[in-house]
């Protein structure tokens, strides 16, 4: 137990030290009194009302001090990133009106779910990855970032691990030429989450998912197009493209997070709903004075009623 005013109990404790000392005082030369006059003390308990009031006012002193219990709150809490694909595959519009604005109206209800105890960051990655805001608790500036994406190169999922660990950690997080991981720490709280059609560039992708496996960061993959796929213009070129589940089902199993097929715009309008974050425990203070005193007006309520029931009685 806290107290937020330590000072006010010591005062409190010395009041009802002294009506308690006084009331003993009181009772003994009461009784002494009583057997120089040869009458005793009837009732049983003639002094239970002074007891009862003066433990409401050791109560009340108690309440005064500030006390508050220190409770387990379980809340959803951590930093989680953004990270959303602006390659040019993006751009194909087997999910209306494009794969990349659907990604953007499906991260933006993500953003607004979000309780202020998340700090959220956005990553934009394609060959090269790029964060557009750094996690903060502020969402405005993850909803601003959101809206600036625009659609450039080609797709490196690796890359998008590794700058979403960046913005995680802090510091620059890479793979090594011979896929060699850092120790980036540990980030239990952290979760990231990827908007993506899935097509990749490079090889780093297996050691970048199973380095943010070994830092406890959980990684959520969000499936945007159609296995059917259409063709998207690139540099006067008809490319084919089509949404590639294999991937992102494998980045998520290997952080233990879940991957989310959203093949049309409804699916991704609730994916908000059906991507869990980390609920972590913290020690919050529970205010304790409000039933101290309604416990101190009952102590003294019913002091004052067995004393001036007892003072009516002939003794």
């Amino acid at each position: 137990m806290t107290l937020s005013s330590p000072f006010l109990l010591v005062v409190g404790l010395f009041v009802t030290a002294a009506l308690a000392w006084a009331a003993v005082v009181t009772a003994r030369r009461r009784t002494a009194l009583l057997a120089r006059a040869g009458a005793g003390v009837t009732g049983g308990r003639p002094y239970l009302g002074v007891g009862l009031t003066v433990a409401g006012v050791g109560v009340l002193a108690l309440a005064t001090a500030g006390p508050a219990a220190m409770v387990p709150v379980p809340r959803t809490a951590g930093t989680v990133i953004l990270a959303i694909d602006v390659s040019n595959s993006m751009g194909a519009d087997d999910v209306a009106p494009t794969r990349l604005a659907a990604a953007q109206r499906a991260a933006r209800a993500f953003v607004a779910a979000q309780p202020d105890s998340v700090d959220i960051g956005v990553v934009a990655f394609e060959r090269g990855a790029l964060t557009t805001a750094r996690p903060d608790a502020d969402h405005s500036v993850a909803l601003k970032a959101i809206d600036r994406l625009k659609i450039t190169g080609g797709t490196s999922l690796g890359t998008a691990i590794t700058a979403s660990l960046s913005a995680i950690t802090g510091k620059q997080v890479a793979i090594g030429r011979d896929g060699d991981t850092p120790d980036i720490g540990y980030w239990p709280s952290a979760t990231i989450v990827i908007f993506s059609d899935g097509q990749n560039r490079g090889a780093d992708v297996e050691p970048a998912a199973t380095l943010a496996q070994r830092a406890n960061v959980h990684i959520h993959t969000v499936g945007v197009g159609t296995t059917a796929g259409t063709t998207v213009k690139v540099d006067g070129y008809h490319l084919q493209t089509s949404l590639e589940e294999d991937t992102l089902t494998l980045i998520a199993q290997t952080t233990g997070g879940a991957y989310h097929p959203a093949s049309d715009a409804a699916r991704l309008d609730g994916i908000a709903d059906t991507i869990d974050l980390r609920l972590t425990v913290s020690d919050e203070p529970l205010p304790l004075a409000g039933g101290l005193i309604a416990l101190a007006v009952l102590l003294l309520t019913a002091g004052a009623a067995l004393t001036v029931l007892r003072s009516g009685r002939v003794i």
